[in-house]
């Protein structure tokens, strides 16, 4: 997959969730909420994808023109060094550091892109943070990593058993009934969804962002 294709998935994956407006106020009708599907796959026909979502509801996508497919799988902790860039997804654990819920390891050739911390809606009260590894040590359950960004830190623990995953290729083949999928999508103020891009799990992985 080329740089292009790699950074054009994590601007869609950093995004938090908004609404764009039309070009004035009178355009307001016309808004369009930029939103995330997930789930696994139902079918794919021509250029129209079904999703059963977490929530087991159906959703139809109609993809766009040249739209694209990425990949994820799984990775380890180990596989995460000092000086990576990382979109960590996690959650506020009392006192202590922030539990993460997900880890997700960028290619170098990526860092520094939509680096910050954001709202994430992957569980509520969650949040995204995109940043380099400062430190990362063994701890008692688990591990800890130091995350830095626009000159904040941020200390986030690492359970055992946490998702981790990657980027990988992936084609169109890969969109098979079954396969987990994370569809970064456009609803439109007549309710129709559509997307540029499908991110969907590779040997059986389910995309936990």
């Amino acid at each position: 997959m080329s740089r292009k294709s790699y950074t054009g998935l994590f601007m869609a994956l950093a995004a938090s969730s908004c609404v764009v407006l039309g070009l004035s106020q009178a355009a307001s009708a016309q808004e369009t909420q930029h939103m995330r599907v997930r789930g696994t796959i139902e079918s794919l026909s021509g250029d129209t994808l079904t999703v059963k979502t977490r929530q087991g509801n159906e959703t139809t996508v109609a993809l766009k023109s040249g739209w694209k497919v990425a990949g994820i799988r799984n990775a380890s902790v180990d596989d995460i060094k000092v000086g990576d860039f990382v979109g960590v997804a996690s959650l506020p654990k009392g006192s202590g550091p922030d539990g993460a819920i997900e880890v997700l390891i960028f290619p170098a050739a990526m860092k520094g892109t939509g680096e910050g911390n954001r709202p994430w809606d992957v569980q509520p009260n969650s949040s995204m943070t995109n940043a380099t590894v400062s430190n990362a040590v063994k701890a008692v359950d688990g591990h800890m990593i130091t995350l830095t960004y626009q000159g904040k830190e941020k200390i986030i623990s690492i359970a055992d058993g946490t998702p981790i995953v990657t980027f990988a290729p992936a084609t169109k083949d890969d969109l098979k009934p079954g396969a987990g999928v994370i569809v970064m999508a456009e609803k439109a103020a007549d309710g129709s969804i559509s997307a540029a891009q499908v991110t969907v799990g590779v040997h059986g992985v389910m995309p936990p962002m």
